[in-house]
């Protein structure tokens, strides 16, 4: 098979890998993903997959950093829109919720690393994007209670946790129903939830 990608520079056949993986992570178990489904799926034999990565966990570190830059970029570009922390809150909720949407094989591969009873780097990886992108959560919160629309007793650390495991329980559910598109359904009305639930009491 003469696969066009045999021509590819090679970043542009490493992000092409990256893609291929989580586009088989949306369709089977992410562990049971090898290098030689990667290579079938990309036209390639695995001596070129392994051209350009040493292992798998090699590939799976380049996941979580395209996962990581992908899903922080867009929190960023939330913080740089000069919106209140609220409103700031929810817009973030929204574009994490559609990331997973377009991508539904990236929480599989996150869920899946952080599951693994071994410290691996893709493990530590996933860990960091967590702890980054909770301290942005708290920072806003933080940011709430100083302008009044946050429960100034609210501990910051809980409920960025709480953000956190709201997206993650609307995708858990998603996934378990078989239905990826039912949380940009239900999304608006959980973050409502959650926004009373921090809200600055009268």
């Amino acid at each position: 098979m003469n696969s066009p990608l045999k021509h590819l520079p090679a970043m542009e056949r490493r992000a092409v890998t990256v893609e291929t993986v989580i586009a088989l992570a949306a369709e089977q178990n992410p562990s049971e993903i090898t290098t030689a489904a990667i290579a079938k799926r990309m036209g390639l034999t695995q001596g070129a997959i392994f051209r350009h990565f040493s292992s798998k966990d090699a590939i799976l570190e380049a996941v979580m950093e395209w996962v990581a830059e992908k899903l922080l970029s867009r929190q960023e570009k939330v913080l740089q829109g000069g919106l209140s922390p609220l409103v700031a809150l929810e817009a973030i909720f929204m574009a994490h919720i559609d990331f997973v949407v377009e991508h539904p094989g990236v929480p599989r591969i996150l869920f899946g690393e952080l599951q693994r009873g071994e410290s691996t780097a893709p493990k530590r990886m996933a860990q960091s994007l967590i702890r980054r992108y909770a301290e942005r959560v708290q920072q806003l919160l933080e940011e709430g209670k100083e302008c009044g629309d946050v429960d100034t007793s609210l501990e910051s650390e809980a409920g960025a946790i709480l953000f956190i495991g709201t997206v993650q329980g609307l995708v858990m559910q998603s996934l378990l129903a078989g239905d990826v598109g039912r949380i940009q359904r239900v999304a608006p009305q959980a973050f409502a939830i959650f926004r009373r639930g921090i809200g600055r009491t009268q």
